[in-house]
This record gives structure tokens, sequence and C-alpha cells, in this order.
């Protein structure tokens, strides 16, 4: 069964930083690039930030270019993303997405998870 499990959402300061973490299980985690997208109320989702499947090669949104970074660690299993200078903007659900292509398949596939919601508030 594929999951992608966000953690680490919650209630912040402005200023304040956060970290959330994606949980992968259910497929090749390390053939997958890996991306954050965010989802603020009434707004449609957006990209935030990739990863490529060996972690070498990053790109950002540029609103978050500079205050956020994406990482992984393919031995768990797990992408992160580090958010600092949190405003009140930046409040919506965060969602983790992987992104490959299957031995088995043509097309490429995408998992995503159930988000976890991060509030900017004072």
């Amino acid at each position: 069964q594929v999951q992608l499990v966000e953690s680490g959402g919650g209630l912040i300061q402005p200023g304040e930083s956060l970290r959330l973490s994606c949980a992968a299980s259910g497929f090749t985690f390390s053939s997958y690039s890996m991306s954050w997208y965010r989802q603020a109320p009434e707004k449609e989702r957006e990209f935030v930030a990739f990863i490529a499947s060996v972690g070498g090669v990053t790109s950002y949104a540029d609103s978050v270019k500079g205050r956020f970074t994406i990482s992984r660690d393919n031995a768990k299993n797990t992408v992160y993303l580090q958010m600092n200078s949190l405003q009140p903007e930046d409040t919506d659900g965060d969602y983790c997405q992987g992104r490959g292509k299957p031995a088995t398949m043509t097309q490429k596939v995408e998992f995503w998870g159930q988000g976890t919601q991060v509030t900017v508030s004072s």
C-alpha cells in the first residue's frame, strides 16, 4: 500500500520556524523525485520545493527561496521541508508528492500525502 504521511505542522508565531517531515512507504522511494506543495484557504495548490531522487538537485518557488530548504534521507524514506521566518501568509496545508516512472509502465505516476496544517498567527 502506497503511503505518504506528513507531520510537523502546528500553530506558530510570526518569525519562528518549523520542520515538516513526509514518511514514504509502499514504493521505491529512492527512485522518485519528491516535492512539497501548499494550499492556503480559498486558493489553489501551488508548488513549493523539489528534490531529485538522489538529492543532488533542488528547486524552489520564488516566494520561498532563501527561507525554505528541502532535503531527503533515502535510508529513512523521508523528505523534509525546513521553513524559516514564517509569516501569516504562510498559513496553509502542506502536502508532499512523489513522482516517478515504474519499470512496468510507460507513464509517470504521482503519489500524494494527506497534508499537514501550518498556522502562523500572533
